[in-house]
């Protein structure tokens, strides 16, 4: 029986996940990626115990190598703004894996991204190949790049971000809503933070509105991540991510308390980028086209969900696509073990106010992609 072969448009975490999983389960696949090459672009990616236990049933050196090298923070703390009163506090080490079956680990996202290339063999990944359009045709899906190149495929994935060419080609543009916060986000050597409290955990600083926080965790072996966000009425300039200003990022959180303020102080450079998100879909997929990660049900950062959603939806789709023979059928089944998953974490993120008490995270950090049933009947 032939193989059945995958077209995997976007090589970031979900794409590169995806591809993966897809191999591991009999499925050839080719993945398509816009850019010239893999670079050490972007920042953290927080992959709690939920998309660890993803990327371990991946096989390989994935989850070896992610732990040898990411940060393990000890407690996610949650802190008001301006008493520093601890309003809850979750283990994430030993007692993570001892509850959850994986711990939670904070690595740069070019690193990831480097240990995922890594499991997959020569001649998988095609650079430089921007998508322009998709079309269903008798022998299958034709794949039309910019660079007048085509390609065929049985089915298509579309792991494109919110920009996704392949939701654009199913459902038609639309344009992501900017929600009115902006971020900051900057890396701080952990010597520079040496005897700060906490600075080894993941911190949740709870501004005195929804919009404004700050998050601090460790990066990776050496590094400290500094996240804020705060609202603003518009967001006007033409790239999503522009230079910040540490000065403007200092007195945005004056009033906070002093310990939050001291990993600012320690800050020499920052980034500001703008925060959008797109409403549920009403759909995936199509006959032979679907979607995963950003380009389906892109969040707020919110509950550090982005990445493993990614990375559960590639799980499952790649289970899906090998248990059923039509793609179709895989399709939905895919969808109906999902979406509703997805959705409220979509929401939930949104609303901000996720472990600002004590309890709650079992229902998102307990759940295993591989083993989750894929019955629609149990969904």
């Amino acid at each position: 029986m032939k193989k059945l072969q995958a077209a995997v448009v976007g090589g970031g975490v979900g794409g590169l996940t995806a591809a993966a999983a897809l191999l591991r389960s009999g499925v050839d696949v080719t993945v398509y990626e816009q850019s010239s090459g893999f670079s050490r672009v972007g920042a953290d990616v927080n992959l709690t115990p939920n998309a660890v236990k993803a990327l371990d049933g991946l096989g390989g050196g994935v989850g070896d190598w992610l732990r040898a090298h990411g940060g393990h923070p000890q407690f996610r703390l949650s802190r008001m703004w301006d008493t520093g009163e601890e309003t809850s506090r979750v283990a994430l080490g030993d007692d993570a894996r001892e509850r959850y079956g994986a711990p939670q680990l904070t690595v740069h996202r070019g690193d990831l991204m480097s240990a995922l290339e890594r499991e997959l063999p020569a001649g998988v990944i095609e650079l430089g190949r921007r998508l322009d359009s998709i079309e269903d045709g008798a022998e299958g899906v034709r794949l039309r790049f910019a660079d007048g190149s085509d390609s065929r495929a049985d089915v298509v994935i579309g792991a494109d971000g919110i920009h996704s060419r392949v939701r654009h080609a199913l459902f038609g543009p639309d344009e992501p809503e900017f929600t009115g916060i902006v971020a900051f986000r900057a890396v701080i050597p952990s010597d520079a933070v040496a005897g700060v409290p906490n600075a080894d955990c993941f911190t949740k600083w709870w501004g005195p509105d929804p919009a404004t926080q700050i998050v601090t965790f460790p990066l990776g072996l050496d590094e400290v991540f500094v996240f804020a966000t705060v609202g603003q009425t518009a967001w006007t300039e033409e790239s999503w991510t522009t230079p910040g200003s540490i000065d403007e990022l200092r007195s945005l959180y004056v009033d906070f308390h002093p310990e939050a303020r001291t990993l600012l102080d320690r800050c020499d450079g920052v980034l500001k980028s703008a925060l959008y998100v797109r409403p549920p879909l009403p759909a995936w997929s199509g006959d032979r086209a679907v979607l995963l990660g950003d380009a389906c049900h892109p969040m707020t950062p919110f509950m550090a969900q982005g990445a493993g959603q990614a990375c559960e939806d590639a799980v499952v789709l790649a289970r899906c696509l090998a248990e059923f023979d039509d793609p179709s059928t895989a399709f939905s089944r895919y969808e109906a073990t999902r979406k509703p998953r997805a959705s409220r974490i979509q929401a939930s993120s949104r609303d901000n106010n996720w472990l600002r008490t004590a309890g709650g995270g079992d229902w998102v950090y307990g759940y295993d992609a591989w083993s989750t049933s894929l019955d629609a009947s149990e969904v």
